[in-house]
């Protein structure tokens, strides 16, 4: 089984939303992880935004980097730079690096529907990374 750890800052949104469209695109025998450098709790509004097109993530847990060091990862996916640049050495195997720096939704101010306007933007652009990412790397 392909294992992908999918790594943010804070694993609230971005690596939240990413993991949500990973196990929505790919098959049973790969297992999506996401954690964050930092472990700010899942944003109710990434659950919201994924609601919004028929995913569910409102049972995922917001977790540690250094929780997963211990697994075989097939890839590792970070979606901001900051995790990138923080991004810890796994012992175990040799995942491949995938890199996409997307802006983190919950900094946008502004009134709820300029906010909402936000996530459903970079949700959007995670989706189309997500999708590409899969098409590249597992279907084969």
């Amino acid at each position: 089984m392909k294992k992908i750890l999918v790594l943010c800052t804070g694993n609230s949104c971005r690596s939240q939303i990413a993991h949500g469209f990973l196990n929505h695109y790919t098959a049973k025998n790969i297992e999506v992880f996401s954690a964050g450098i930092e472990a700010h709790g899942v944003n109710p509004k990434a659950i919201e935004t994924l609601a919004e097109i028929g995913i569910d993530i409102s049972k995922n847990t917001s977790n540690l980097v250094n929780e997963y060091l211990k697994i075989s990862f097939d890839y590792i996916i970070t979606v901001c730079d900051n995790a990138k640049e923080s991004c810890p050495i796994f012992p175990l195997g040799k995942a491949i690096r995938s890199h996409q720096n997307f802006l983190d939704p919950s900094r946008k101010s502004g009134d709820k529907e300029t906010v909402k306007e936000e996530f459903r933007k970079v949700r959007e652009e995670i989706n189309s990374f997500c999708k590409n990412f899969v098409s590249k790397n597992l279907t084969k």
